[in-house]
């Protein structure tokens, strides 16, 4: 009954937030599947830190409590960043919201195994040593994931590609923050208290702020593609910026490549717009039909991005969508 009673406290909180998470999601930017994904790598970052933790802290020296408060929170917060290191290099994640529940994922995996652990030495343990144990370490797990995700993303969107460097700022919180909670500054139930009222306050506040980012980014977004398709299907490219500006680029490169890359911008405008109504169906609370000719599309698009090159599109910076968050869209699409 016991083992029962800390596997409810400890573990099933966690499940419900993340639910609760996906749930207040307006526009389902992550998919189940993904989520149980981030939910695994949590597990496997978990296994990963016991076997570092078993090896290292007999190599350094130092006795349980030391080694948890300082040493533990950097090997265990850096493992768990792995996987926010993937989904970033794959232009898995769009927006900050993404970010806190793929984070909170993988924090949640990190815990239940955690938890499991703690069941397993000490069984008997009664419910206010999982309210601690269990539920604030949890959470916290799932709370300093999601701020390295969360701050990595935010700095993502003001670079062309993932940077090591992005993973830092958003770590070194975690890590202090990890830190802090093990060393027990607080009364063990005023920290918990703290950390179950906290990271749910800032998830709602920052899915708020992410919610008015998204319908920003997709009005503006939809109504630029918009307007570069209307012009090619009336003709009247030449008349527009990207029509000047590609009369500019006609002595530098070859005919056929001029006509790959109007191409190419008129397949990424259509493939965009695909993706925003996509969003925009989800957030409306309806299911978008698989689009058969997506498949080709994507293939026709990787095959204009090498028949134009890494100088061609180079010269296509200034209209070609570039951006991290505009990669990503073409992920909603696979």
């Amino acid at each position: 009954m016991t083992i029962v009673l800390g596997v409810a406290i400890g573990v099933l909180p966690v499940f419900l937030f993340l639910g609760a998470l996906l749930l207040i999601d307006s526009y389902k930017l992550v998919t189940l599947r993904a989520i149980l994904l981030s939910v695994l790598a949590g597990v496997l970052a978990a296994l990963a830190s016991y076997a570092v933790n078993v090896a290292l802290r007999p190599a350094l020296g130092l006795d349980f409590a030391r080694y948890s408060m300082y040493v533990a929170p950097i090997v265990e917060e850096a493992l768990k960043a792995t996987f926010v290191v993937y989904l970033l290099l794959r232009n898995k994640v769009g927006f900050v919201v993404d970010a806190a529940i793929h984070g909170f994922g993988i924090g949640t995996g990190f815990a239940v195994l955690e938890n499991l652990y703690y069941l397993n030495v000490n069984p008997e343990a009664g419910p206010w040593t999982w309210i601690v144990r269990g539920l604030g370490t949890a959470i916290m797990h799932g709370g300093t994931t999601a701020i390295v995700a969360m701050v990595a993303r935010t700095l993502h969107n003001r670079v062309d590609a993932f940077r090591p460097w992005l993973l830092l700022p958003g770590l070194g919180v975690a890590v202090v923050l990890h830190s802090l909670y093990n060393h027990f500054l607080l009364h063990p139930l005023l920290a918990t208290a703290i950390i179950v009222l906290v990271v749910p306050s800032l998830s709602v506040a920052v899915f708020q702020r992410s919610e008015r980012e998204t319908t920003a980014w997709l009005g503006t977004g939809f109504d630029t593609d918009q307007e570069l398709l209307r012009a090619v299907h009336a003709g009247q490219v030449s008349g527009t910026p990207v029509g000047k500006y590609l009369t500019t680029l006609r002595n530098r490169f070859a005919p056929e490549v001029i006509v790959d890359m109007m191409c190419l911008l008129r397949l990424r405008a259509e493939l965009a717009i695909r993706a925003k109504g996509i969003l925009m169906m989800r957030e409306a609370g309806f299911d978008a039909a698989p689009d058969p000719t997506v498949k080709d599309k994507l293939q026709e698009l990787e095959y204009l991005e090498k028949s134009i090159g890494k100088t061609g599109l180079r010269a296509l910076n200034p209209f070609i969508h570039t951006s991290t968050r505009d990669l990503w869209q073409l992920t909603v699409l696979e």
